[in-house]
């Protein structure tokens, strides 16, 4: 069988889909368009692309970025499956010549509609669509999936630097996460929060760190195992589960978000999961004394990128 994966990974997060379904002996490849770099021949064309990208809304880079994927497509040839991750990304024309390399054209789309509109791509283009949110799901009919486990189990820790952790860029969300920090103050919680951006927001509280530089995994699983706790402060509009909630899993720690959707999923545990009301961001310090309670193995494994994988692809029926 053979499987092509494409997205644009900043994160480092999909690349876990092709590492383990090569894992089952699988020909999987990632066409990672976050790493294709356009270099200007000219100062002279860069100007060209900046005119072209305001007046007649062409943008040389994304034609050029969407050449490269149709490229490699040529090289490695016809598909089992196809997945693109973030189709709107991606313009129409683009995407039907890339179904053209398989049978099985799939998308799947982890983030609200409503932040980055996939409408012109409803019809004709893929065989099926996944979703992870439960509001899309119900109004464009997706199927649903959630994000996944991508992290190896670790084992419950009792050392802690802080009781809650969160690194997050400067949102809507700064308001929350500066009223929960005065709060956590008062309460004698200590915590680590990081806001990254180029400058740092002038509202931001006192006690939330600022970086100017991006964190990436290894820095970032080297706070999430400092922390008792983890914070997950959803963006507005969004109705699916962000990977916080599955990085808690995997380290098997608590996890406090404003997402009351997670109340719906197998892993939801009071214990574990504290939901935050929207208007009073008051904690009971109880939440952090008691321990994580371990998810049934069946359960954990529901919500694992081999589950991913195998629902995604059909792995299951072949």
């Amino acid at each position: 069988m053979r499987i092509c994966l494409i997205s644009f990974d900043y994160w480092d997060y999909d690349h876990h889909i092709v590492n383990t379904l090569q894992k089952k002996g699988i020909d999987a490849t990632h066409i990672d368009i976050s790493k294709y770099k356009y270099v200007y021949k000219s100062v002279f064309e860069k100007l060209g692309n900046f005119l072209s990208k305001t007046f007649l809304k062409k943008n040389k880079k994304k034609i050029n970025r969407q050449k490269y994927i149709l490229n490699t497509l040529e090289k490695i040839g016809k598909q089992d499956y196809i997945l693109v991750i973030r189709p709107d990304l991606i313009d129409k024309p683009t995407h039907l010549a890339i179904k053209g390399f398989t049978k099985n054209y799939i998308a799947y789309i982890y983030d609200s509609c409503k932040r980055f509109p996939i409408n012109h791509l409803l019809n004709d283009v893929f065989n099926r669509i996944f979703s992870f949110d439960l509001e899309d799901v119900k109004t464009y009919n997706f199927e649903h999936i959630t994000n996944y486990i991508y992290l190896d189990k670790q084992d419950i820790r009792h050392d802690f630097e802080y009781d809650l952790f969160m690194v997050m860029s400067p949102d809507q969300r700064i308001k929350q996460l500066n009223k929960l920090a005065k709060k956590l103050d008062d309460n004698n919680v200590s915590y680590k929060f990081i806001v990254v951006s180029k400058k740092r927001p002038s509202n931001l509280y006192k006690g939330i760190e600022h970086s100017n530089n991006d964190i990436d995994t290894t820095q970032l699983n080297l706070y999430l195992n400092r922390s008792k706790v983890m914070l997950d402060l959803v963006r507005k509009g969004h109705n699916g589960l962000s990977f916080r909630i599955f990085e808690a899993l995997a380290y098997q720690k608590k996890i406090i978000t404003t997402n009351h959707t997670v109340k719906e999923y197998a892993f939801y545990k009071a214990n574990n999961i504290l939901v935050l009301n929207d208007d009073d961001f008051s904690i009971n310090p109880q939440f952090f004394k008691t321990e994580y309670i371990p998810l049934e193995k069946n359960i954990y494994y529901k919500f694992t990128v081999d589950h991913f994988v195998e629902q995604v692809f059909d792995l299951q029926k072949n």
